[in-house]
This record gives structure tokens, sequence and C-alpha cells, in this order.
């Protein structure tokens, strides 16, 4: 499989503070991609680049055989590279549809009509009611975003990422902060969607990472010290010693 997403060489700096050091990532179509690692590591810099909320120093990133290094966010989006946000930003005073709503038309770059409600839009309608079923909030349409449990939030705000209708997702901690069972059926609507969309999943929770993970990248102070399969990952005797531990896992 060809690789819908790459790095070379990805380097970012703050002063004499190396975050990427020459990143080169590559995430195959249609796979989940874990990206894994301590903290400081330069996880979140990285993802920042990917998104185009942080321009590299040097380097380049392909998406869809495209050198993307210079554009936007929002032309990125429009592409098909969506990214979703460890903090959920959803708007409280809107309903559920209409959240999911609003994110398809954004993506898009729909004209918004102020005098016409959103959820008339059958353009941007179908692909947030088809989002909201696949993420188990079909029961929840008209419900306020604000009346939401956390985890059900979470679901929202995967959901809006994929009522964009995007190529590829790139998920930061989407467990963060959730119970055991709010993280197992985050897990399960992944594993749903695993195949339909090209993820690159940030993740701690390792039992999620080894779920979910078809490859798994190990970043330490900025460096891919190691990408392989899961078992590999377990398996890897530095990666036990700098990440994993030696502990059982």
């Amino acid at each position: 499989m060809g690789a819908t997403l790459r790095t070379e060489a990805l380097t970012k700096r703050y002063g004499g503070l190396l975050v990427t050091d020459s990143v080169s990532l590559d995430v195959r179509e249609g796979e989940i991609h874990a990206l894994i690692g301590p903290n400081g590591a330069g996880k979140t810099t990285l993802i920042n680049q990917l998104s185009g909320e942080l321009a590299p120093a040097s380097g380049k990133i392909w998406f869809s055989g495209s050198d993307v290094t210079s554009l936007p966010i929002y032309q990125r989006a429009r592409r098909g590279l969506l990214r979703s946000y460890q903090i959920t930003s959803v708007f409280d005073e809107f309903t559920v549809l209409e959240n999911a709503v609003f994110a398809a038309m954004a993506a898009k770059g729909h004209a918004f009509k102020f005098w016409r409600p959103m959820v008339a839009n059958p353009r941007a309608r179908a692909p947030a009611e088809a989002s909201l079923a696949s993420c188990g909030l079909e029961h929840r349409l008209h419900t306020l975003a604000a009346d939401l449990a956390y985890g059900e939030r979470r679901q929202l705000e995967l959901a809006m990422s994929l009522a964009a209708e995007p190529r590829f997702l790139l998920l930061d901690e989407p467990m963060a902060g959730m119970s055991v069972q709010e993280s197992s059926a985050v897990i399960a609507l992944l594993q749903r969607l695993k195949g339909r969309y090209t993820i690159l999943l940030v993740e701690h929770d390792m039992d999620a990472v080894f779920a979910l993970a078809d490859r798994i990248s190990v970043l330490v102070y900025g460096k891919v010290m190691f990408t392989g399969k899961p078992e590999e990952i377990r398996n890897h005797p530095q990666v036990r010693a700098v990440y994993l531990g030696e502990e059982e896992i």
C-alpha cells in the first residue's frame, strides 16, 4: 500500500531546543498508525506540523502525493487532512446535529446563510447524520452539546471530524480523561472505522494502541526510534527500556 501521508526530515527548533529531529514517517492508506513516546518526546509538535498549525524549520510533508508543507490549516482540511483535538472543541449552545452540520459546512468552505437554518443544508446534513450514526449518537441529534456526558462529547468531536468527510485523521489523545467503559466504547468505534479512514493516532493508553494499531512509531527526544508492528514494538528491547519499561505488557 502507498503512503497517504509522508514526512521527510521534518525538523523544528525553539532556540537551541531541537523538538522534532529529522522525522521521516510514512502512514499507509487505510491503516491506523500509532505514535507513542514519553512526555516531551515531541509528539504534539509533530502533530502541529502535520495539521498546519506549526511551520517546520526544515523538511517536507507530502499528502496524497502533493507537497503540503506550506499549506495553511484550512487548505489541508479541504484536501481531507483533518485533526481531532485532545480538548473537545464543540459548541455547547448548539445541538449535536448542529455541531456536526457546522463542521461539515466549515470543512468544505460552504457559505453560511444565517437567515436559513444550517441543518436545512442537504449537502452538509447527510454526512453529518451519517457521522453521528457511525459514532453512536443518532439518538442524541437534538440534544444540546452542553448536556452530553464527557465520553459523548468526545464521540461528538470525532463525529464532527468525520462529518467533514476526511481522507486522513490526526487523532490526538481521543481517550484522554475517559473512564474504562468510555475508552472501551471509543476503541470499539475506531475498530469499526478501521480501513475506511487513514488514521495517525497519538495515545498514551497502551491497551488501546495495541488493540488498534497496524503499525506503531516510537518518538524519543524528537527522533523516530523505531517503527514496526505491535508485536515488534512489544519485543523491541530499546523500546521497552525507554518507553514501555520492563514490566510485562
